[in-house]
């Protein structure tokens, strides 16, 4: 079966974050991961956490799912397709590609 959602990589959302194209940006990493270093701007609803907070998630707009590796975030994606979210877009490899720029919350840019 063919899933839901598209794999995007970490280049491509870099793209989208430079351009900023009309995309919500989800971290699905546990908390204490998204402190040691996430994506400026992207909001952390963590995977324990998505099946009470998956309201906060717009089903109109385009989404992207981040974690560590893309593990996490696929879970993330099938249980979000399964709810009617048809624009769910799985960053491969995930924070473990990632390039660019890294915010730390000490306030550190890396």
């Amino acid at each position: 079966m063919m899933s839901e959602w598209l794999d995007v990589t970490p280049a491509e959302v870099e793209k989208w974050l430079k351009e900023k194209k009309e995309v919500q940006f989800i971290d699905v990493r546990e908390e204490e991961e998204y402190r040691v270093g996430h994506i400026e701007g992207v909001k952390l609803i963590p995977l324990t956490e998505l099946k009470e907070r998956k309201d906060e998630i717009d089903k109109g707009k385009e989404t992207v799912l981040i974690c560590r590796s893309g593990n996490r975030s696929s879970h993330a994606c099938s249980y979000l397709s399964s709810l009617g979210h048809t624009k769910l877009f799985n960053m491969v490899g995930g924070m473990l590609n990632w390039e660019g720029e890294v915010k730390v919350e000490n306030g550190q840019e890396g």
